[in-house]
């Protein structure tokens, strides 16, 4: 029997790791997600990952894997990570996670003024990007917000035609161009399947 891999995850990954589980068999991994509103107030993501970290290893012995990027934290959830001894996926956020390390990087030069979206981001457009910004209340922020931006790259991790129309409306209400890049699971399924983690200071409940 496999020995127990305990993956800690932002909610916005909930869906992603579930079908990672599933389509790979990896029954032998449990899957705890702290709720993906934190990112609104980052200074909750770290105790929140340190309770679950304390209360998984009163339940079992397993590795204990962090699915999250820094996310805001001030380096703090690294300081856990390595307080705790725990390991953590490579990449400073989930857009890494999906459309892996260099392609990001050569995203990001070839257009600094990139604003992304992937499947959960899409899916929940109102709440996490309009409603959170307070761009429902104050529509007069989207010139501060975005004036600097030019594009909206859409990171799709499923061939979903519906989420692609949600991505484009998206894109025409924060009045950027769209662009769409096919990305699956990208270096997130790898990294789990080969569980090359690493501890700390290197740049994964429910979703609500």
């Amino acid at each position: 029997m496999k020995k127990i891999v305990n993956i800690i995850a932002c909610g916005a990954l909930a869906n992603e790791l579930v079908a990672l589980k599933s389509l790979n068999d990896w029954q032998h991994f449990n899957i705890d997600c702290v709720p993906a509103k934190y990112h609104s107030t980052p200074n909750l993501i770290t105790d929140a990952v340190r309770e679950k970290i304390t209360n998984i290893r009163k339940q079992n012995d397993g590795e204990i894997l962090i699915a999250y990027g820094e996310c805001g934290t001030q380096g703090n959830l690294d300081k856990l990570i390595e307080e705790t001894g725990t390991a953590r996926l490579p990449g400073a956020h989930c857009y890494q996670f999906f459309a892996g390390h260099d392609k990001f990087n050569e995203l990001h030069e070839a257009e600094i003024g990139t604003f992304y979206l992937t499947d959960f981001l899409t899916q929940h457009f109102e709440t996490y990007v309009w409603k959170m910004l307070g761009l429902d209340r104050k529509p007069e922020l989207l010139e501060m917000y975005f004036g600097n931006y030019k594009k909206l790259i859409y990171l799709a991790q499923t061939e979903n035609p519906e989420l692609t129309k949600k991505a484009k409306l998206g894109a025409e209400r924060l009045g950027l161009s769209f662009e769409r890049i096919f990305t699956g699971y990208g270096e997130m399924e790898t990294e789990l399947e080969n569980k090359e983690f690493h501890v700390s200071i290197e740049t994964l409940s429910t979703r609500h």
